[in-house]
């Protein structure tokens, strides 16, 4: 009885004293997160270039490769970012006996999917999609597996290490796709009543949308041994309105911008920031 006492006296101080607080304020707050990659070993990075497919709207190879030596340089300190020609990763495929997949669409494409009809026809267009704008034979992952063996050939990497100092190397795969999905979509709309009071309802409408899909596989080599370190595979989409127009190239910046932070806290340590409220 007497501890439950305290305690309810306890509570009753703590209250008392939050009423009499007359007003707050809120400091900033940097939590750092460790990263991922121990990269003490190296002085270096070399971004190398990459396997790309999905559409000819955008060059995923060049692309990612100048934004990721552009945030290494302005976000990471450690690591020299080394400036040169990227690699020519589908020659050196085509080198090892890998061949991309002829251009054409897949038989299973329209019909081979389950689902009910407006899934098969949303599918069957977004393929087709896919189909017309791939690049280089490259439209989805089962057609990015044989170009594993070039990122297990130590051997050449290991070269490439020697040729630039044996620094970090960075490569892998992104494949940028359209994308095409019908379906139910809510959004909130006003409504007034016979007396003239606003309020907003929630309205489900079928829509039919456009977008892109971004799947890059980021491979982490080391350039002493031509050993692969480590391994991060990334899946973002973004979808918009039949009527709006939207490049391609602001998509893949878009999609790239919300997977950057995850890539730079492989290498480097980041910063989360956020804030805290006091009362005085």
């Amino acid at each position: 009885m007497t501890a439950r006492l305290a305690r309810t006296a306890a509570s009753a101080a703590l209250v008392m004293a939050l009423a009499g607080c007359t007003s707050s304020y809120e400091i900033p707050v940097e939590t750092p997160i460790q990263p991922k990659l121990d990269v003490g070993a190296f002085s270096r990075v070399f971004v190398a270039g990459f396997i790309a497919g999905g559409t000819q709207d955008v060059d995923g190879n060049l692309e990612t490769v100048r934004l990721l030596r552009s945030q290494l340089r302005t976000k990471s300190t450690s690591l020299r970012v080394i400036e040169a020609d990227v690699l020519p990763l589908l020659d050196v495929a085509k080198d090892n006996g890998i061949e991309a997949p002829p251009p054409g669409p897949r038989p299973e494409s329209a019909t081979g999917r389950g689902g009910n009809g407006q899934e098969k026809d949303g599918q069957a267009k977004d393929d087709k999609a896919e189909d017309e704008a791939a690049a280089n034979g490259i439209r989805d992952e089962k057609d990015l597996e044989p170009f594993e063996r070039v990122f297990a050939n130590a051997e050449y990497w290991k070269r490439i290490g020697e040729e630039y100092q044996q620094p970090l190397i960075v490569t892998g795969t992104v494949l940028f796709t359209p994308h095409t999905r019908s379906g139910f979509v809510q959004r909130e709309q006003e409504v007034f009543d016979s007396l003239g009071r606003r309020r907003v309802v929630p309205v489900r409408t079928y829509q039919e949308r456009k977008g892109y899909i971004l799947r890059p596989t980021f491979i982490f080599i080391d350039g002493r041994t031509g050993a692969t370190l480590h391994t991060e595979t990334f899946r973002e989409e973004i979808l918009y309105n039949q009527n709006q127009t939207t490049p391609a190239l602001s998509s893949y910046f878009e999609l790239m911008d919300r997977l950057l932070p995850s890539f730079l806290n492989t290498l480097s340590m980041q910063k989360v920031k956020g804030s805290r409220v006091l009362l005085k």
